[in-house]
């Protein structure tokens, strides 16, 4: 199965889940991009790595990566494997330099130690391909059709699980290029779902 690359794009706060986060991923070489929400200490654990902060003690994923380190063992990959019902699920592929065992994790817990042994982030094609948001203009309404005038206001919904049903599919296409304008890539998500779930009806 063809495994895709991912890269750490942004972290914000969720829009939909108080004291959650979202972490937005993208492909290498695409322009798709997989929103996943995460709870506030591992998008702590993964901002503090990034930013290259130190902390005064250290954390439970540099405790992890310490006692890995120790023992030689090294985590070479971090592998998002599935999607079920909104939940991804993910494992860290190690090696002690002899034989190599994958380890279940949350995929929050995998990326932030993906982040700290600088190893590669991939997932599969057919979960970039269900809950990837396609920053192609290919593939979004055009522009005339999008680009709200000067005196048309167009915003995004508050509580978008609500409204979505009395919008119209051009209008949900409006409200998802407005929502990857401003990078508010988890409710861009669910505009995505709605959209899908309507083509498929």
């Amino acid at each position: 199965m063809k495994k895709v690359r991912l890269e750490i794009v942004g972290l914000s706060y969720s829009q939909t889940q108080s004291g959650a986060y979202a972490l937005v991923l993208g492909e290498s070489k695409g322009s798709r991009r997989l929103p996943i929400i995460i709870g506030g200490f591992e998008a702590q654990a993964i901002a503090i790595e990034l930013e290259k902060m130190t902390p005064t003690r250290p954390l439970t994923h540099d405790l992890f990566k310490a006692f890995s380190e120790t023992f030689s063992i090294e985590v070479t990959e971090v592998l998002i494997y599935n999607l079920v019902e909104g939940i991804f699920y993910a494992k860290l592929v190690c090696t002690d330099g002899t034989k190599e065992v994958e380890i279940d994790a949350r995929t929050s817990d995998a990326i932030a130690l993906a982040v700290r042994f600088n190893c590669p982030i991939f997932t599969y094609e057919f979960i970039l391909k269900s809950a990837g948001i396609v920053l192609d203009d290919e593939t979004l309404p055009s522009a005339q059709n999008t680009t709200p005038s000067p005196t048309e206001e167009v915003s995004v919904p508050s509580n978008p699980e609500s409204e979505y049903q009395s919008k119209s599919t051009e209008e949900l296409k409006n409200l998802l290029q407005i929502a990857l304008d401003e990078e508010q890539y988890e409710l861009a998500s669910k505009i995505r779902d709605e959209i899908n779930t309507r083509k498929q009806s």
